[in-house]
């Protein structure tokens, strides 16, 4: 590969990191695990760099070849991957800037999606995330109305979790 590109995968990779991060915290429970999955995400991104074509963001493709990774590692162990804990999880944020309401539904939330399959995960991820249907649907490989489908089910999902 040339230089140039080369610099142009890591430049973009530095600035969308995050993503991976998000992506692997869905789909780990542990930091090794957390590490490995990163390392292997950004092992296919770099394979598949050459061929991307930019017809969509680079983040909406970092979203895609980052949860196919996961889900396709996910699938071939034919386990349950345990989650982290939300608890266990150090952040390195203002006091001020968080308040005990917010943390405490973020860690309902995180309870609630943890119980959800690897596609339902990845779905409400990107719903987080506030991309539109039509980006859920390209970054997920499926139709905008079976996005918007699936979301309206995972909806009612989380709501029976979360209000038994």
């Amino acid at each position: 590969m040339n230089k140039e590109l080369e610099h142009s995968f890591v430049e973009q990779l530095q600035k969308h990191q995050n993503i991976i991060h998000k992506v692997c915290r869905l789909y780990t429970n542990n930091a090794d695990a957390h590490n490995d999955l990163f390392q292997e995400i950004t092992i296919q991104l770099w394979r598949a760099y050459p061929k991307f074509r930019g017809d969509s963001k680079f983040s909406t493709w970092m979203y895609r070849v980052g949860l196919n990774t996961a889900i396709t590692l996910y699938r071939k162990s034919k386990r349950r991957v345990n989650t982290q804990e939300f608890d266990s999880v150090e952040f390195k944020i203002k006091a001020e800037e968080y308040d005990d309401t917010e943390e405490q539904q973020l860690k309902l939330l995180y309870k609630a999606v943890h119980q959800l399959n690897d596609i339902e995960k990845a779905l409400v991820f990107l719903y987080l995330e506030d991309k539109d249907y039509r980006e859920i649907s390209t970054t997920l490989g499926i139709t905008e109305v079976n996005a918007r489908v699936k979301m309206n089910r995972v909806k009612k999902k989380l709501k029976t979790i979360l209000n038994p």
